[in-house]
């Protein structure tokens, strides 16, 4: 699928590839202590401030995410992305100011594209999964916290063809985090 933009995806997960538990907690990530997950913020693993996330969200044009990314957000006390245009895809939400509803995915990137934006920043499992195999992400932020949780939710699954992947960088954080950057490869 063609698009004037590119999708950036910036993740936490564990070291096995997950983003959350089958229930959707994500205390392993946070350092919470709930199911006894090791977490980001235990040990050290959270030190280094947010990982750079404050650095790539000034760089995007605006936001993509799933209804159950959104519904861990929307409590947020303060909403994280002050001056951002966010969209999510749901069809069962009710309206929320701060937010554009999509009742689908072509839907999403019409609105997206005709918006005129350039770098979006394409966040939750299914929705990940979903514009990686309609071949609109083109780097991928992988910051991988030093625990296995065994079972939970993939970005990453069935797609259409494999998707090839260039190194950029990666970084290390005390507490053993390690943080990787890819840029899909096109010419593959």
């Amino acid at each position: 699928m063609d698009a004037p933009f590119t999708g950036s995806v910036f993740l936490g997960m564990s070291v096995d590839g997950f983003i959350a538990r089958p229930d959707g907690d994500l205390a392993w990530l946070t350092g919470g202590d709930e199911g006894g997950g090791g977490g980001a913020g235990r040990d050290g693993a959270g030190e280094g401030g947010d990982f750079g996330f404050a650095e790539f969200v000034s760089g995007i044009d605006a936001l993509v995410m799933g209804r159950g990314t959104y519904e861990v957000i929307a409590p947020l006390a303060e909403w994280p992305y002050q001056g951002k245009p966010v969209h999510v895809l749901s069809s069962a939400l009710a309206p929320d100011p701060r937010i554009t509803l999509h009742r689908s995915f072509d839907e999403a990137v019409a609105a997206l594209t005709a918006a005129g934006y350039r770098r979006v920043y394409v966040d939750g499992g299914r929705t990940v999964h979903d514009f990686l195999a309609a071949g609109l992400v083109g780097e991928l932020t992988l910051s991988r916290v030093p625990v296995l949780i065994g079972e939970g939710h993939t970005p990453f699954g069935p797609l259409p063809a494999d998707v090839q992947l260039e190194h950029v960088r990666t970084r290390t954080f005390p507490g053993g985090m390690v943080q990787t950057t890819y840029r899909v490869r096109r010419d593959a």
